[in-house]
């Protein structure tokens, strides 16, 4: 690792575009492999993706939740599935969402972002719904260790949009407070700040205003969820540098042929092309 992950991200997708593949060892994604539900089948499932598709995108994200259902098994086996994604070049995004305040949020960052970590990632997901001051031991490691955030603010789950569609005295909606204080931490940092949000690729353009932010944006939505890339354009604009698209299930259902696989997350990435050159 070297320099800031805001830097970093933007080398990485330059170099290889902006889709963030999942690992979401999901027990109908287990059965359709034809393995196990238990560890050994988790090990195989998530190796065997993390094999492929680690060298062929910018950023992988495993979902924490899929393995720590194993309990400490599944949480060697999440920890060995990084290390093997990280050494194929890709950036790990942790999927945790987590927070708390305090210093249970310090002990939740001490386990994914210091340097050395057993379970060390170059970013994880963190929700400010506790208000986003709780984060702040978040952050303060993550600017330390060259590492990244991605806050929760409009994600792509219909409960969400009550709460986050909520308007506040301030007469913004929660979520746009949320990406407002992000570019605040992400102001003057160039290329790319550290401090990242969450925003479904399946909500309505026009909610939100990320012209500020100059941080990523985590989209998820695209693929199984519906979104397409010609609605990424009209979501976040053409062009927009730092979205990255999130893909899980429709690359993952290819296994466990490898070149099947591989034949997938290579036209998912390239589809998203225009995204990035503004076409």
């Amino acid at each position: 690792m070297s320099g800031r992950f805001g830097a970093r991200l933007a080398r990485a997708v330059a170099e290889k575009g902006p889709l963030c593949a999942g690992i979401d060892p999901h027990p109908g994604l287990l059965q359709a492999w034809g393995l196990p539900a238990d560890a050994g089948g988790l090990e195989k499932f998530a190796l065997t993706a993390a094999e492929v598709i680690a060298p062929e995108v910018a950023v992988i994200k495993p979902q924490s939740a899929f393995f720590e259902a194993y309990g400490p098994p599944g949480v060697a086996v999440l920890a060995k599935t990084m290390k093997v994604c990280r050494e194929a070049g890709a950036l790990v995004l942790l999927d945790v969402k987590r927070g708390d305040i305090g210093s249970t949020m310090a002990a939740y960052t001490a386990a994914f972002l210091p340097a050395g970590a057993e379970l060390e990632a170059d970013a994880i997901t963190v929700s400010p719904y506790l208000g986003f001051g709780s984060l702040a031991p978040a952050i303060e490691v993550a600017q330390a260790q060259g590492k990244g955030l991605f806050v929760l603010a409009r994600t792509s789950n219909p409960e969400a949009q009550g709460l986050q569609n909520a308007l506040l005295p301030n007469g913004k909606t929660v979520a746009q407070d949320i990406v407002d204080t992000a570019a605040a931490h992400n102001a003057g940092v160039g290329p790319l700040g550290d401090i990242g949000v969450v925003v479904g690729a399946t909500i309505a353009p026009g909610e939100l205003d990320l012209s500020k932010l100059n941080g990523p944006v985590l989209a998820p939505g695209f693929g199984a969820q519906g979104a397409t890339p010609a609605d990424l354009r009209a979501l976040f604009g053409p062009g927009l540098p730092g979205v990255l698209p999130a893909s899980s299930r429709d690359v993952l259902k290819h296994g466990p042929d490898p070149e099947s696989l591989r034949a997938a997350v290579r036209r998912t990435r390239d589809s998203l092309g225009p995204l990035e050159k503004g076409q």
